[in-house]
Formats: C-alpha cells, structure tokens, sequence
C-alpha cells in the first residue's frame, strides 16, 4: 500500500513538474558561464576557461509544491561558433543578454545579438515595458513568447567603462528589465535569475496561477533583499 502511495505521489508530482528552456547570449568573456554557475551551484571559477560550442546544465527549481525544471543552455561568444548557436535560438522561452560592464564593446555589441537571435528562431519582438510580463507577439517559430533579461556583469572589477544610468537607459528603450550582477561576489543573481523564471512561467499558456504568484512572490523577496531594481 505504502508503495502504491509512493507512485501515486511521484505521479502526481512529474504531472506538476514544468520544463522551460533559457538560453544566454552576449560576447565571448563576459562571464554567461560563471554567471550561471555561481546561480546554479552557488560557486565561482576565477580561471577563464571560454565555453565551446555550447554548454548545457539543468536546474530544479521549487515553487511550493510545483517543480521547475530549468534547462540553461550557455551559448559560446565567437563567431565561429554560429553555426552551433543558431539550433538553439528556437523554442527559447526566456534569456540572459550579457554584457561586461567594464568592456564597452561588449555593450556596444548587444543590438547585435538580438539580431541574431531574430535571425534564428527567437520571436522578431522579444519583451514588453519594463513593469510588466512578455506579450504575445508574432514570431519566426513557436513558443510565442521570449522574455529577455539584460544583466550587466562584473560589478566587483576596477575600471568600469559602461555606467549604469547607459546600461539601463539602453535596456529601457528595448523595453527590457535591467540587472547589475557579479558572478564573483554573488551580487544580484538570485535577484535576475528568480525574476526572469517568474517572468518566463508567467508567459506559459495555461500556467498554473498559484505557480505563476508564488514565483512573483519569491522574485520579489529576493529583489528587495539584496536591494535590486529590476
């Protein structure tokens, strides 16, 4: 009997369980791959070791009873490396658009990126004003939604050359929310990635409403503790 109750529950809990796939994008050395790492497993790597290809790592996330399973892809910078990035721009349902804020040209290149992801697969129109959740907009191939987050990295280095009020006001006129994070002290990240979940789940056709509410709980629990404006 108790293992009858055993499946039962298990079954019960794969029906709640929810898969999103989020992918990160920006200029190779921005630091997408110690960003994820330092949210995922809570470490840092201060050796620089340049992603190939892709990278792929998968984060259960909870919410009350309801279980996130978030699927990261890490996508590598160079343009050699086209070719492999544009099979995953597809079905993305939620991004990270990276860059260092003490390389300009790294900022300079984001306008880029997008046109990229446009290119290959992610919706032409990719987010909404900045208070708000994704609209529905046309797009290449589904999902129909991709909400994308702007994250400014490297907060703890000397030699700033993009301020915050740039970076902001640049994400502003894309209608994106802005985040300044640093892989190395931890800063802002559980900020961004608990708001860009929230905001992802949000977009899901038939979401469940207490899973949707208890994310924006939580995103906003940790945006005030750690002080982040999103």
């Amino acid at each position: 009997m108790k293992a009858a109750r055993a499946a039962v529950s298990r079954k019960l809990s794969r029906s709640r369980m929810l898969r999103i796939k989020v992918i990160s994008l920006g200029d190779t050395g921005t630091g997408k791959s110690c960003l994820i790492k330092r949210y995922c497993e809570e470490k840092f790597i201060s050796k620089y070791i340049p992603t190939i290809g892709v990278d792929y790592g998968v984060k259960p996330v909870q919410f009350a009873e309801h279980e996130v399973r978030v699927n990261l892809w890490d996508l590598a910078g160079p343009p050699a490396y086209l070719e492999v990035r544009n099979e995953f721009y597809k079905e993305g349902q939620g991004a990270l658009l990276v860059y260092d804020a003490t390389s300009r040209a790294s900022f300079e290149a984001l306008g880029g990126w997008l046109q990229e992801a446009q290119q290959y697969g992610a919706p032409p129109n990719m987010h909404e004003a900045l208070g708000g959740w994704l609209q529905e907009v046309q797009q290449y191939a589904p999902p129909a939604n991709m909400v994308v987050f702007v994250a400014a990295t490297k907060l703890d280095l000397p030699g700033r050359k993009v301020p915050e009020a740039e970076g902001r006001a640049w994400a502003l006129a894309h209608n994106m929310p802005y985040f300044e994070v640093s892989a190395a002290s931890g800063r802002g990240v559980r900020a961004l990635f608990s708001s860009l979940f929230a905001a992802v789940l949000a977009t899901l056709p038939g979401a469940d409403c207490e899973l949707v509410a208890t994310a924006g709980r939580d995103a906003l629990a940790a945006r005030q503790a750690e002080g982040t404006a999103g």
